[in-house]
């Protein structure tokens, strides 16, 4: 059974994970690391997924790192450009040699007494098992199940004599052209996948139980493509990101304060690209406000141009069963398909499923309260990576990997070993992620929950985060810095050394 330590272990070698291993590269070059990964590939969601028009939903200037330029002409990227782009930063950097694959990470127990984490992982290629130690333990494994996409019940399926797909195992054998397809869904992936088996299947139907607001963008950026020609691309990258960052804030501002605004022009973009008469109120006209679910993005509106070529259709109702050769719906109509896809959702699944222990005591995470979004109360030397949900993931796991740097420095500059976050004494607790989708709801009491204030609240505010995390104090009330041994609730170390709490290499978006 091997056996070492380091002093920052990764767990994820996806998009968040590569950019921890990256920020702590240029930030903490004298500490040593490793990167778990459960598969045998670098790139995370954008390797697992292979459905046909697999693509980003967020722009690549701002869905991309901050110290890497997205170079490639397309804002909105399709998975093999994306996956490509994550290995070429883990290659440019050198985190490929630190990386080992096929370790599942299954417990992490910490010791106070000695001030570090034992990992236990599990050899998925060879059965072994791996013993591991860290100073502080990062996770960046998202929060969904890899495993197993949602799929729900789905009555007389059994009878159903075509081909069942969940999009995120997507067989490599099927050959859907000519054929019928139904998507069941209504969410990112389902108009992804209709305009993109459109092309060649014989028809496809978007089956959905209530609306989802979509939006058309261009897939280029026009300011992007501007720019590139009279600055270098460091610039350009950065002046397009913040653009796409402050339009991002402000559209989801104004659709919080003024949501009947925002359903009017969304309900506008969306007839101006379907045709004449068409029941705009029935399939593009949710019943929540916009982003209490996340806006779907649609590049160029190549799921308005397919079903206003008669190439795709959206009905929305719902299933009364499957039969042998299609679906009979609540309204009595029947949706003939060779091919049916359940674009039904994922699966939650905190911390890719890991159990942690503090000095004997089972952490129960839906008991603990998230600090700055990123740190558990009561659990020392730990961060994990959970994205904006009303914008880029990157741009919150760039924060993020950041000030977990801005936290290992102040350690070794203050001469404590731990930082314990505490919960708050008052105040009333949410759900981290404040989305009202049916994947979040489903999973929701499992989840670490967020207070009713800053350091304990997400603000889901880019650059609010940006003054909190890259240039906020490291001391608060949030937070006990503790040398190993000491209880983990002791006061509060010194304030940081200003020359240290800012490191002067830190990437500006």
């Amino acid at each position: 059974m091997a056996s070492d330590h380091v002093d920052v272990l990764i767990v994820g070698a996806g998009l968040s994970g590569i950019g921890a291993a990256v920020h702590l590269r240029r930030n903490c070059p004298e500490k040593t690391y490793a990167v778990l990964e459960a598969r045998g590939a670098i790139g995370g969601t954008w390797d697992l997924f292979r459905y046909p028009g697999i693509r980003s939903d967020s722009d690549m200037y701002t869905l991309g790192y901050s110290f890497k330029p997205w170079t490639d002409p397309k804002a909105i990227a399709d998975g093999d450009s994306i996956r490509a782009y994550v290995r070429d930063t883990a290659r440019e950097y050198g985190v490929e040699q630190h990386i080992r694959f096929h370790h599942r990470v299954l417990r992490a127990e910490w010791d106070s007494a000695r001030a570090r984490w034992t990992v236990h992982a599990r050899r998925d290629d060879t059965g072994e098992e791996v013993v591991l130690t860290c100073t502080f333990l990062f996770t960046c494994s998202g929060y969904y199940r890899y495993d197993a996409g949602y799929t729900p019940d789905l009555p007389g399926v059994d009878r159903y004599a075509g081909r069942l797909v969940h999009p995120q195992h997507w067989p490599e054998d099927l050959d859907y052209t000519g054929r019928r397809v139904v998507v069941i869904g209504s969410g990112a992936t389902a108009v992804t996948l209709v305009p993109a088996m459109a092309e060649r299947a014989a028809h496809v139907t978007m089956l959905q139980r209530s609306p989802t607001y979509v939006i058309a963008l261009p897939s280029r950026d026009v300011l992007a493509d501007a720019l590139r020609r009279w600055l270098p691309a460091k610039a350009a990258y950065s002046v397009v990101r913040w653009k796409n960052v402050l339009l991002g804030v402000a559209n989801f501002q104004l659709s919080r304060r003024a949501p009947g605004v925002v359903k009017k022009l969304l309900r506008r973009a969306a007839k101006g690209r379907l045709p004449v008469g068409y029941d705009i109120d029935r399939h593009f006209s949710p019943r929540y406000n916009p982003w209490d679910q996340r806006l779907c993005v649609v590049p160029d509106g190549d799921l308005f141009d397919s079903v206003t070529a008669g190439r795709a259709a959206v009905v929305t109702d719902t299933i009364d069963t499957f039969t042998e050769h299609g679906i009979r719906l609540t309204s009595g109509a029947q949706l003939p398909a060779d091919v049916v896809v359940t674009a039904t959702g994922l699966n939650l699944l905190a911390l890719g499923g890991m159990t942690l222990a503090v000095d004997g005591q089972e952490v129960d995470l839906a008991g603990t309260v998230a600090y700055k979004g990123m740190m558990l109360s009561g659990v020392p030397n730990f961060a994990m990576t959970i994205g904006y949900t009303n914008a880029s993931w990157t741009l919150k796991a760039d924060l993020v990997a950041t000030y977990v740097c801005r936290l290992l420095r102040h350690l070794d500059a203050t001469g404590q070993q731990i930082v314990t976050p505490v919960a708050p004494t008052s105040g009333e607790l949410a759900p981290i992620i404040d989305l009202k989708s049916g994947y979040v709801l489903r999973a929701v009491d499992q989840l670490p929950k967020q207070g009713p204030v800053a350091p304990w609240r997400l603000h889901q505010n880019y650059p609010r985060d940006v003054l909190l995390m890259r240039h906020g104090r490291l001391t608060d009330e949030g937070v006990r810095f503790s040398r190993a041994g000491a209880p983990t609730d002791s006061p509060a170390g010194s304030v940081a050394d200003p020359t240290v709490d800012m490191p002067a290499d830190t990437p500006v978006a």
